[in-house]
């Protein structure tokens, strides 16, 4: 007869309730959407503070180098900082999904609008990275020069803030599976 009970679909009596698991996935989401912002914001902030200032034969002639001397940086940044801000606004809707895990329409504009953040995230870091690609080795056929070699401080600042936005992408994807999974639970 037991047989029976569980091919008609009973389980047993200690599995987990929907509404647990799907709390316990947006709590997930709440963590890593602060994880997210703590990475997109230092992001912009290590890219937008960057410069340094070489002296050419006297103090009076210098070269310099700003993050704000390349479009694809000033993109980065605010790119960066669009997302993050977005981030912030969207933690009030994961508190609420915390408290009311059965929330269908929320999660479907958490899903869009998370999946264009990652799409603008994914454009400006991959940019950004290209520039930062052509900083450290150059190409000779366009007689475009290495400058880490002169700039190290500035080359060391901006291949380090592209950790934080490539993690934001990987942390944006996580998101945007948690919250198919927390949908399909619904």
């Amino acid at each position: 007869m037991k047989a029976g009970a569980l091919e008609l679909g009973e389980g047993s009596k200690t599995s987990i309730p929907r509404g647990g698991v799907n709390r316990g996935i947006s709590i997930l989401d709440f963590i890593l959407r602060l994880i997210t912002i703590i990475g997109t914001l230092g992001s912009a902030i290590a890219m937008g503070t960057t410069n340094e200032t070489l002296p050419f034969f006297t103090q009076f002639t210098q070269f310099r180098a700003e993050y704000d001397d390349l479009p694809t940086f000033t993109f980065f940044v605010i790119a960066n900082s669009i997302v993050s801000g977005y981030l912030v606004l969207s933690l009030p809707m994961s508190i609420l999904h915390i408290v009311r895990s059965g929330a269908r329409a929320s999660r479907i504009v958490l899903i869009f609008f998370d999946t264009a953040m990652l799409a603008l995230l994914t454009a400006a870091a991959s940019a950004a990275s290209a520039i930062v690609y052509l900083a450290h080795k150059g190409n000779a056929q366009a007689n475009w020069f290495a400058i880490c070699q002169q700039f190290k401080s500035f080359c060391e600042r901006i291949s380090g803030s592209l950790i934080g936005s490539f993690g934001g992408i990987i942390l944006f994807i996580l998101l945007v599976l948690l919250s198919a999974v927390a949908l399909s639970r619904c």
